[in-house]
């Protein structure tokens, strides 16, 4: 069963999820900024997951896709505690957790708090910590003093918003500054022509986390979205070729 579903937080909040049963590990997928599980990349993953057995989630943050709330209040540490509802609403037991741009460092948010319940990693651009090097000082004043920061958006006609509650709760989520205490397998793709995230933030990210399974695939035309059928393939590539243990 995988069409949409709903899950009830205890504030009322709805959020939209796709859950198929199999073998585990779980493969979860986390969006990144204002995305959601209807796109490409986490549709591949949901088919090859019905393609080869496997238990898959997807699911849309609050103020995301089909799930309730404003995108305004959303934050790191709200949509974290989503996550971990709906793991445990789905009695998924481990899990290999999926992170795309934003995606990728609420996965490691995720796995600090699951522990040994998560068998691996996949980041896709992942962009951990982006509230402190992903803004100048003067975009940093106006969301510090409760203002809200507008950026040109290469994906649509919307500039994209970033809100001071987001801001504010993703610097006291900062990571790279210290060892991550993750000890799974880790695999981290990134485009050398990422206008949006810096690909040397995968090799850096790979620095800091415990685990010695770590490995950093970078693909020399490969944009941020790294969404191109070749990139999707890797991606696939990548996930089947994770320890299940």
């Amino acid at each position: 069963m995988n069409d949409t579903q709903f899950h009830t937080m205890p504030d009322g909040r709805r959020i939209a999820f796709r859950y198929l049963t199999g073998e585990g590990p779980a493969l979860v997928f986390l969006p990144g900024y204002m995305s959601d599980m209807a796109g490409s990349k986490a549709a591949a993953t949901m088919d090859w997951a019905a393609a080869n057995g496997r238990e898959c989630l997807l699911l849309d943050y609050s103020g995301c896709g089909k799930s309730s709330g404003d995108f305004s209040d959303g934050t790191l540490s709200k949509w974290r505690d989503e996550i971990l509802v709906l793991l445990d609403a789905c009695s998924i037991g481990r899990a290999t957790l999926i992170g795309s741009s934003m995606g990728g460092w609420l996965m490691l948010i995720v796995a600090e708090a699951l522990g040994t319940r998560i068998a691996g990693m996949v980041g896709i651009a992942s962009a951990p910590d982006f509230t402190d090097w992903g803004f100048s000082d003067e975009q940093k004043s106006v969301l510090a003093t409760g203002g809200t920061v507008f950026e040109d958006s290469p994906y649509g006609p919307e500039p994209t918003p970033t809100y001071a509650v987001f801001w504010t709760d993703g610097e006291a989520q900062t990571i790279l500054g210290r060892e991550i205490a993750i000890d799974c397998p880790v695999r981290l793709l990134h485009g050398q022509e990422d206008a949006d995230v810096p690909w040397g933030t995968s090799l850096r990210l790979a620095e800091k986390l415990r685990s010695p399974d770590v490995q950093v695939t970078l693909v020399k035309a490969g944009d941020h979205r790294l969404s191109r059928d070749e990139d999707i393939a890797l991606l696939l590539r990548t996930i089947a070729n994770l320890p299940k243990d």
